[in-house]
């Protein structure tokens, strides 16, 4: 009793650890703002994510006089950058990019703000457009996914020890993953972009892509499991665990403006500009 009790500790410590990691991580999470321009803090958020129809805010917090402006085009393309000056209200910097109507639509911006003589801070970054998910739906895909997480852990470290519970921990753990993430999450997606599936053999959606490989492992190892190969499960969860710490959406789906089509294409972080 205590071994499992300690076997848990960890896969729940574990866990959590991936839940912050993937939520920090990845590539629609905000560029936290915290830099000093014009002797005092300037601190905020860039979007990297924003839901269609809506007007993009930007607002950047200050004391100081400054001033600013956010260039912005649609990404991928080679369109002409078009400038959106920063208002100033009360101690906040605010800029409004206009609204996207097309799902998995990615914008690329470039913020710059100035206390109008040396002292300047520029970024620049990408953000996608995503629809509206029903919040139901998406809490119980991310608790599956997570639950299904934990589980793999666990079954791994039960593999390990050879503990007896190593069967209904694997088929807990094919449950949250598949039915979570298999089944539910291609109807996230189709709220989110329009799409079920961008994985293989149509796509090269990453998520998509990881997800439906760690599912295959573990079905394996619940086969190998009949066989007393209990080293397949412990693969299983050190892939399943691998895969969580992929950045969520790294290689997700983009508009192709050109052919109203979807693409997978990388969301970059940010990177200041010289």
């Amino acid at each position: 009793m205590k071994r499992s009790l300690v076997l848990w500790g960890v896969a729940v410590l574990v866990t959590l650890f991936s839940a912050g990691w993937q939520k920090r991580s990845g590539p629609t999470y905000p560029v936290s703002v915290d830099e000093v321009v014009g002797g005092e803090a300037l601190t905020g958020e860039l979007p990297r994510s924003w839901t269609v129809g809506d007007p993009v805010h930007i607002e950047l917090s200050s004391t100081a006089d400054l001033s600013g402006e956010v260039e912005w085009r649609r990404w991928p393309t080679g369109d002409e950058w078009e400038r959106v000056a920063f208002v100033k209200e009360g101690d906040v910097l605010v800029a409004e990019l206009p609204a996207q109507t097309k799902k998995a639509a990615k914008i690329e911006y470039r913020v710059r703000v100035s206390d109008g003589a040396a002292d300047e801070l520029r970024y620049s970054t990408r953000l996608r457009f995503k629809g509206a998910v029903p919040g139901a739906i998406l809490v119980v895909h991310i608790l599956a996914m997570f639950l299904g997480m934990l589980f793999s852990l666990r079954a791994g470290m039960e593999a390990v020890v050879k503990g007896d519970g190593l069967r209904w921990q694997t088929i807990v753990t094919l449950i949250c993953l598949g039915g979570g993430g298999l089944l539910l999450g291609p109807i996230v997606q189709r709220y989110a972009f329009d799409a079920y599936w961008t994985g293989w053999p149509v796509g090269e959606d990453l998520t998509d892509n990881k997800l439906a490989l760690a599912v295959l492992f573990w079905a394996i190892a619940l086969w190998q499991q009949t066989r007393g190969r209990w080293v397949w499960s412990v693969v299983a969860a050190v892939v399943t665990f691998v895969i969580f710490m992929v950045p969520h959406s790294l290689h997700g789906s983009t508009h192709d403006w050109e052919t109203g089509e979807h693409i997978q294409a990388m969301v970059q972080r940010f990177w200041p500009l010289a």
